[in-house]
Order: structure tokens, then sequence, then C-alpha cells
């Protein structure tokens, strides 16, 4: 039932404005979350400026931006029961720590209510909090901007670090936030298996991109 409203309530949204922009700010008013709207425009704003230098498709990443938490509408204690409404599988983690499984209900909701049907799109959204092995440059594009653009107060701890490593490519990017995490892993509420697979990925990656830099240099 909760799952049910939830949905009928958001495509009444949808069916009112045909601006994606105007529609997701008026669902977070809707829900008391002007403060989540204000982070998912600025990382729409960012990731559409990484995609620019990037050269991937910049209407795209501003679209995954806004659209990456709109599953923040949904307390904590009922993300696992819609999650399973929605068929998604969940991970141990993510039962145990239900703020994880929104990046997985935010895609859903894309595709089912927003009628995102970009491939892209999607994947970046689903991955946009833990990333995934295997990622693509638009699934960091996306991490990356939610990351700078964090939801709290003052900057993040690790801003600097970031903004340095991006100068390199995305995925030092990416490296540099997960790295920073696993340095104090033991404070972390979970682990999530995909964080730990993108961090190895990312390790070879930039190992094997760096490897073959110094070669080119050599020859």
């Amino acid at each position: 039932m909760i799952y049910e409203d939830l949905m009928n309530k958001l495509n009444q949204h949808v069916s009112r404005n045909k601006n994606l922009q105007e529609t997701t700010k008026e669902i977070f008013k809707d829900y008391n979350c002007d403060h989540i709207y204000t982070h998912s425009f600025n990382v729409a704003k960012l990731a559409k400026e990484l995609a620019e230098i990037n050269n991937l498709d910049i209407e795209a990443a501003f679209t995954a931006g806004l659209l990456h938490d709109i599953s923040g509408i949904i307390p904590n204690n009922k993300r696992i029961s819609i999650a399973e409404d929605m068929n998604i599988p969940i991970l141990v983690e993510e039962r145990k720590f239900p703020l994880i499984i929104h990046q997985k209900i935010s895609e859903v909701i894309a595709n089912k209510i927003f009628n995102v049907n970009n491939k892209q799109v999607l994947s970046a959204i689903g991955c946009h909090t833990t990333l995934k092995v295997k990622s693509s440059k638009f699934d960091n594009i996306l991490f990356v901007a939610d990351k700078i653009e964090w939801d709290q107060a003052g900057s993040p701890p690790y801003l600097e670090k970031i903004l340095e490593s991006i100068d390199i490519s995305i995925y030092h990017g990416s490296y540099a936030y997960i790295n920073f995490l696993m340095n104090q892993k033991d404070q972390l509420k979970v682990v999530h298996p995909w964080l730990l697979e993108a961090y190895g990925d990312l390790t070879y990656k930039i190992g094997k991109d760096t490897n073959e830099n110094n070669l080119k240099t050599l020859m």
C-alpha cells in the first residue's frame, strides 16, 4: 500500500509538469525535502560540467543529477519494504543500513515514473553512492559530482584530494574518495560490497593507466 501510494503520488506530479527540474523541485517541496532538491540541483550542474569536460552527454548528466536522490523522500524505515515491493535485490549490508539502498530505489523511480530509458543514466543513478565494478565514465561523473556537492554543512574533508585527482581523470577522482573511506572503514556503518569491488577495480585501472603512461614516456 505504501509503495502504491508513493508511485501514484509521484505520477500525479509528473503528469502536472513536463519540466523535469520543476517537477523534482515540486516533489521535494511536497515532502519537505527542499534540502535534497538543493543538493540534487547542485550535483546536476556539476555533473553537466564534468560531462562536458569528458565529452559525454551533458543533458543526460543533468538528468541523472536531478534524479539521483529522488528516493530521498522515502523515510529510512520504509526503504527496505518499498525496495521489496519493487523487486529490488537487497544485500545484507543494505538491510543493516537502509540509507544505502536509496540509489537502487532512485533508479527504479527514474525509470518507472520519469520514463528515463537511457541506460547510462539509470546505471549512474543506481550506483551513485557506492559505485560498482566496471563502472563507466558516466557512472564516475555522477559519483564524483555527488561527493563534491555533498549534502552536509561545510566542505567535505576529502574535497581537496578529489579536486586534485580529477585533473588527472574522473576515475582518479572516484578512487580518491573511496581510498579516503577505506582509510577509515572501521568508522563506517557498513562496507558495501559494491564499494569494495569498485575500489579494487579502480586500483587496477589507475595502476594500469599509470604504467602505460610511463611506458609511453620512455618510448
